[in-house]
């Protein structure tokens, strides 16, 4: 079975169709949850999950999330949500991952994020094929298909 770690966002954003694209659970996907301990509140931990594993901060989380994944998708969101995106690219670059990556591109949501990587490319910063393994859908299906899952 193939275990895929999804990043997103905490807020639903300003779409329905950002909120629409999660909806793993739904679908009877078996989520376990990362958390770190300054955000275990029972405000915020979802009841929904088959288990949830506490770390002691983001850093851990990150390193949690990575370590138990053998591909990479991430949902519309914020700055965390790009951070732990451009965290698993830059891996991917330095050969420390090989897995796939993908980005649920609800609405169009990564469309300028991604041609921001473009621009780094033409700037000479970026290789296009780090770029190019960054595999892009709307439609989640076609993701896990482009995705090889």
């Amino acid at each position: 079975m193939t275990s895929i770690c999804v990043f997103g966002g905490a807020r639903s954003g300003t779409k329905p169709k950002y909120k629409a694209s999660a909806s793993a659970l739904e679908h009877g996907a078996e989520v376990v949850g990362i958390i770190p301990e300054f955000l275990a509140s029972e405000d915020v931990l979802h009841q929904g999950l088959i288990k949830t594993i506490v770390v002691e901060d983001l850093f851990r989380r990150k390193a949690e999330m990575i370590a138990l994944s053998d591909a990479y998708i991430a949902l519309p969101g914020g700055i965390g949500t790009l951070d732990e995106l451009l965290e698993v690219v830059a891996l991917g670059q330095l050969d420390q991952i090989h897995t796939p990556i993908g980005v649920l591109d609800a609405a169009g949501y990564f469309e300028p994020w991604l041609m921001a990587l473009r621009h780094s490319v033409t700037q000479g910063f970026v290789n296009a094929d780090d770029v190019d393994r960054i595999m892009r859908s709307a439609e989640p299906d076609e993701l896990l298909d482009l995705m090889g899952l």
